[in-house]
């Protein structure tokens, strides 16, 4: 059995070796060939090219690498003509991966998207396309599977391969103890893992910890930054700020886990948060034209992945963005702050709340706890990968019968 793989984000690179692995261990002859990242490759697929050295953001980038693109595009459908391939897997990175899905059902070969796009949050139109180039969605979040069924596409929910990593993550336990042991209770902030999101947030995140700390020293900050480059670009504005910060690198999780409560930017990393139970702000800062775009785009009451999980209509019904402080506003597990202002006095109302009441703390503990039981639980990549064998298993036996039909009685039985 060969199966084509089209990877071109680091997580999905992650994700994408995991699954591999996965399905060598269920069947070691399954021959696992295409684009992905070096994870993928030392988890053993056939790289045609390292698709994840192309990840890209902007236009701009997009169109700096169009020719390269195509000829990857081309590269694959030569690939799909000219071998036998049983199924085409795709992971995120959407744009490109349209086209791919474009060639493996010119070739009549099944197509699994594991990670689809969320179309349901920005563009329900693109769901057309799903129909007719996506045989099987694999749902990473718990409403996706309903939603996408509901529109005529085959899917199931697997769950979110990034708890498979979590569950066997490691971690520096002196540090965490360290941390955990102090007097002051720590409240770590998480700017987020790309340059603009750390540009935008962090100046919001320093003035709530500022804000916070008038009013109550029991508390001490720390920011976890993704890398180093990170670090020294926000060297000045945290020394400008004046503040007993923290300030490291590579201790995230360490943090996370440290911490009595978080403020983070809006991302993946809810996910990761509501693993380890910590009561957290999310906070994502855009521009104001941006603002006026999500007023009228964003199809979802939340832009927390938590919040999505949790409600139980994920569908907006107004186009005012979702503010926790309306008194009309539905309650969130995490709550979040999509503007294009000055969040951080009410962020710090958020966390002096919980620094303040024990009972509050311990009531949004005991929520996240209940989600977590339910949700962030291993067992995604198993799932997709024995949900892939057995749908291949069923092609081939069906693809067979016919062929059964057409000899006699002693032909079928020998």
């Amino acid at each position: 059995m060969r199966i084509f793989f089209s990877v071109g984000e680091p997580s999905g690179d992650l994700h994408g070796s995991n699954l591999i692995r996965r399905l060598k261990s269920c069947d070691s002859a399954i021959e696992c060939v295409g684009f992905g990242g070096p994870k993928m490759q030392a988890a053993g697929c056939d790289l045609h090219f390292d698709l994840t050295s192309l990840a890209v953001m902007f236009l701009a980038s997009v169109l700096k690498n169009i020719r390269l693109f195509f000829r990857l595009i081309a590269k694959a459908d030569r690939y799909l003509e000219n071998h036998q391939v049983d199924a085409v897997v795709l992971i995120d990175y959407a744009g490109f991966n349209w086209w791919i899905a474009r060639k493996a059902k010119k070739h009549g070969i099944p197509v699994f998207f594991y990670g689809v796009p969320q179309v349901w949050a920005w563009a329900p139109w693109r769901i057309r396309k799903i129909r007719k180039l996506v045989d099987h969605v694999l749902c990473k979040l718990p409403f996706e599977a309903s939603w996408f069924a509901q529109r005529d596409c085959h899917a199931t929910y697997v769950g979110h391969p990034y708890f498979d990593q979590l569950v066997n993550q490691e971690y520096d336990a002196a540090f965490v103890d360290g941390q955990a042991g102090c007097d002051k209770r720590l409240i770590t902030l998480l700017p987020g893992s790309r340059n603009q999101e750390v540009e935008s947030v962090l100046p919001v995140l320093l003035d709530t910890a500022k804000s916070v700390l008038v009013e109550n020293d029991t508390c001490r900050f720390a920011i976890a930054f993704f890398n180093e480059s990170q670090r020294q670009m926000s060297s000045k504005l945290i020394a400008d700020s004046k503040l007993p910060i923290e300030v490291y690198v590579g201790k995230t999780p360490e943090l996370m886990r440290a911490a009595y409560a978080c403020v983070a930017c809006s991302g993946s990393v809810s996910l990761e948060l509501l693993y380890h139970r910590k009561p957290t702000v999310i906070v994502f800062k855009v521009r104001r034209l941006a603002m006026v775009v999500q007023a009228f785009l964003l199809r979802i009451k939340f832009i927390t992945l938590v919040n999505l999980i949790a409600a139980k209509e994920i569908r907006r019904t107004s186009f005012r963005v979702y503010d926790p402080d309306d008194p009309n506003a539905e309650s969130c597990v995490m709550p979040e702050y999509l503007t294009a202002g000055d969040p951080s006095k009410k962020v710090a109302r958020r966390v002096l709340g919980w620094l303040s009441d024990v009972r509050s703390h311990s009531e949004n503990v005991a929520q996240l706890d209940h989600l977590a039981n339910r949700y962030a639980q291993p067992g995604a990549t198993a799932r997709a990968a024995d949900y892939l064998l057995k749908e291949l298993s069923r092609e081939r036996l069906s693809d067979a019968i016919p062929a059964l039909s057409g000899l006699s009685d002693a032909e079928q039985a020998a």
